[in-house]
Order: C-alpha cells, then structure tokens, then sequence
C-alpha cells in the first residue's frame, strides 16, 4: 500500500483511457485501415481491468504486508492481511479526501493509517483510544476513562521467527477492550514505564499488541482521523513464508 501505486494505477487509467478515445474520434472521421495498432489494442484491453483494480483498491479493499514485529501475537512479519476500505469512509485517490462518511474506528479495531511524521508510510496498529478519551498506560496495563482494561491468562509464547522456541522472557495475555478479546505480548526484561494521554477530537491513540517493542502513540503521537486507510480484517497468507518455500 504506497502512494506510488495509486499514481501509477491513475496514470494508467488517463493514458489508455486517452488513445481510446483518440482512436474512437479518428474511426468516426476515417474508416481504419488494417489491422489495430499494437498500442490501441493493449489500450482497449488494459483499460477497464486498469479501472477495476482502482476501484477496488481504492474503495473496497487492498492487500497489506506486516513490515514488522509490532502486532505480535496477533500479526507475524510477513503476512499479508487484507484492508477495509469502505469501513471508515469512501476517500478519494492521492488527496485521501473523504466523499462518504460510513463508520468510524471503535476500541479493539486493527486500523491501517498514513504515518503523522510520514504520509508516505503506512502502519498497522490497534485502536485503543477515542476522540475524547482518558488514556493511562502503567505498569504494563491499560486503563481507559480510569476504567482498568482487564488483562489475563498470562502464559509463554513461541516465537515464529525461532522455529517454535520459547522466547521465555515474554508473556502471553489475553487482553478485553470493550468486550472484545485480543492477545497481547510483554517483555519481563522491559521497563514498565507510565504514560498518561488525552485524546484530542478528531485523532486517535494507537498501541501495537507487542506492547514492549512497537513505536506507537506512545512514542510519535495521536493518528489524525484524515490518516486512517482501513481496519484490517483478514490474514490473507504469510508472503515471507511462501516466498521461502518458493527459494526453497
């Protein structure tokens, strides 16, 4: 997901559109001669397959691969998890201006955003603060609007990228924001720091499940609510996975 495939898509779309239509005003003048060009034929084919990827990636969904460690356990490196784009707005190519206002992100959502520092990059993080909310982060455990968020079922995890081995410093927990459960993963060797947030209108507070190795919220800030791209809702495959088994 970058903003150099939507151009490229775009572009796409205005230069085989153009020779379709310069070569429909040329029949209408003259009778063609011989076969179709090469380059009007692909143009006539390109087209309406060119335009349908754009709408869909655009408007309904587009694949996302997770750069990094951030989500554990939820998300590993390397897969691919498929975008909602229709689930917080209709937003129009390039300018991510929104046309149609259909839903916004509640607690627990896995959302997609253009990075604040860089709009250029997409992250992936969840939601766990609203516009207007009271957000604390201490000793390692949430608490919303000075409500604790329960967390439980605290066990060991395997870590993937070590073939199954038991990454022993870390914990597995069983997290529930507003009624919806997710896992999340704390590091024993990390400091418990605090934080303290309030949510301006209009933004959100993100926090990636690897609670002790991710660069979120805490670190960089609230995600302006013009910046939010989808809520992911599907692991499609692993890619790194099945590139591997491809060299393989």
């Amino acid at each position: 997901m970058n903003w150099d495939l939507e151009l490229l898509l775009i572009l796409g779309v205005l230069a085989t559109g153009a020779i379709r239509y310069i070569d429909a005003w040329r029949y209408r003048r003259r009778a063609r001669i011989g076969p179709m060009p090469w380059l009007v034929d692909s143009a006539y084919l390109m087209f309406p397959m060119l335009v349908l990827v754009l709408a869909l990636r655009s408007f309904v969904a587009e694949p996302f691969r997770i750069p990094s460690a951030s989500m554990l356990p939820t998300l590993v490196e390397g897969d691919l998890v498929l975008v909602n784009k229709y689930a917080y707005g209709l937003r129009l190519p390039l300018s991510h201006t929104r046309v149609l206002a259909v839903g916004a992100p509640a607690r627990g959502d896995v959302v997609v955003f253009r990075f604040p520092r860089d709009p250029d990059v997409d992250y992936i993080k969840r939601v766990v603060g609203l516009p207007g909310d009271t957000v604390e982060y201490a000793g390692k455990r949430l608490a919303v609007n000075g409500r604790a968020v329960a967390l439980a079922d605290a066990r060991g995890y395997a870590d993937p990228a070590r073939a199954g081995a038991i990454a022993r410093p870390y914990t597995r927990h069983t997290e529930r924001l507003d009624d919806r459960a997710h896992d999340v993963l704390l590091d024993a060797r990390a400091p418990a720091l605090r934080h303290r947030f309030a949510v301006p209108a209009g933004h959100y507070l993100v926090l990636g499940d690897n609670r002790d190795h991710s660069s979120d919220s805490r670190v960089w800030g609230f995600v302006p609510e013009d910046h939010l791209v989808g809520r992911a809702f599907l692991i499609w495959m692993n890619l790194d996975y099945l590139l591997g088994l491809v060299a393989g």
